[in-house]
């Protein structure tokens, strides 16, 4: 099949809902669909980090308020922080010492690796702080959720480096769309999707005169709908898809599935995993699919648009708001933002880390392993830079 294909099987970064519907109907329609799951793939799961949106604020409260002596504590630890004169690679337990609110931490951690897969942290005071001091604070106490921090960048200032900490923030209005590697560093819908370390942190700076609502959804209730409609799409999302590189020579690309499933062992208990990217399956903007790249059949862009529709359906709004930290499993969650819109007066503005925790880290498929290296492997203080400013990343670490 020629490039071309890849705009005939008609399908894009933004799903089209009549598009999929109707897709979904001519497959049922003129194929013969496989009517089972992949070997050993359960007909469903259970658990906490199995939730549907509609009833989980029911059995779950997924915010954890800031005290007062939290924030003094928090305080304190800064101020200790910037007397060791260390730079902030060194940020870490021991660096930022929590001791009152250290416990807390160490339970939204287990939260988020062994039971709903997401908490929030709300009421960071913000305004009180210096950039260079919230990055600290983030940073600092997200250490003792999860110790290792992940690179979102491999450059800065067009030199090697571990750029520690990203900006999600509009900046398309100040660049090129040629260099708009995704909707990040845009005010567009992101749609779900997964990134490429073990826990998200999102630390929101400053909100949009509108829109930007932050939505997770359980990858294990998305598989549960999926396996009990549509078998036949889990069937496609355990297969291998190629996913572009973005490549100068246009021709890199790895084969691999989106979807895993992992029995229970002597040392981890049954666990489901979804990771991708869409842009990454489909392009964004100037950033095409590569010309030389297998493009999507009529199967993955339907499986594709089910695993987003799916999870849209399913999904909760965080309310996320200014001074809130949000802390959610990569490897369970699914997650979006709806489009927003800035003023000169209030520009969305997050800070992201990718992080782990040796503690609670789930044992990866074979198959992600050189995803996951590309974040953790080699990463050292020496080279670790935390940038205070938004800018456009040099590369596609996290395909």
């Amino acid at each position: 099949m020629t490039a071309s294909s890849q705009e005939n099987v008609g399908i894009g970064y933004m799903p089209d809902y009549d598009q999929y519907l109707a897709r979904g109907k001519r497959r049922q329609e003129t194929e013969k669909l496989d009517q089972h799951l992949p070997k050993g793939f359960p007909p469903s799961l259970s658990g906490d980090l199995v939730w549907d949106g509609k009833d989980l604020a029911d059995a779950y409260n997924w915010n954890y308020y800031l005290t007062s002596e939290d924030v003094d504590e928090i305080n304190s630890a800064l101020q200790h922080f910037k007397s060791l004169n260390k730079p902030m690679g060194e940020l870490a337990p021991t660096t930022f010492p929590l001791p009152k609110l250290h416990a807390t931490l160490r339970e939204i951690s287990d939260q988020v690796h062994n039971g709903h897969g997401f908490k929030v942290i709300r009421g960071l005071p913000v305004d009180s702080y210096t950039r260079e001091e919230n990055v600290i604070i983030y940073s600092g106490l997200s250490s003792h959720v999860a110790p290792i921090r992940g690179r979102q960048d491999s450059k800065w200032q067009g030199k090697p480096a571990d750029v520690l900490v990203a900006h999600v923030k509009d900046l398309s209005h100040s660049c090129s769309s040629k260099d708009i590697p995704g909707p990040v560093v845009t005010a567009e819908k992101q749609v779900f999707h997964t990134d490429a370390g073990d826990v998200i942190a999102l630390f929101c700076l400053s909100e949009g005169e509108s829109g930007g609502e932050s939505c997770i959804a359980s990858t294990c209730h998305v598989y549960n709908v999926l396996a009990a409609t549509r078998p036949d799409l889990i069937m496609t999302l355990s297969e291998p898809w190629p996913f572009d590189d973005f490549a100068p020579t246009g021709d890199q690309y790895k084969l691999r599935p989106l979807l895993y499933y992992q029995q229970a062992s002597q040392s981890d208990p049954e666990r489901l995993i979804i990771q991708y990217s869409r842009r990454n399956l489909t392009g964004y903007w100037d950033c095409k699919r590569s010309a030389n790249i297998p493009p999507l059949t009529e199967a993955q862009a339907e499986a594709l648009d089910a695993v987003h529709f799916t999870a849209e359906k399913h999904a909760i709004s965080l309310d996320f708001h200014k001074g809130d930290i949000q802390f959610a499993n990569n490897l369970s969650i699914l997650h979006a933002r709806e489009a927003f819109t800035d003023s000169r007066e209030n520009q969305r503005h997050l800070l992201r880390l990718w992080l782990r925790d040796p503690e609670h880290e789930w044992t990866k498929p074979k198959e992600l392993q050189e995803r996951f290296d590309r974040v953790y492997a080699g990463v050292t203080v020496e080279s670790s830079v935390f940038p205070l400013e938004a800018t456009i990343r040099s590369n596609n670490v996290a395909t």
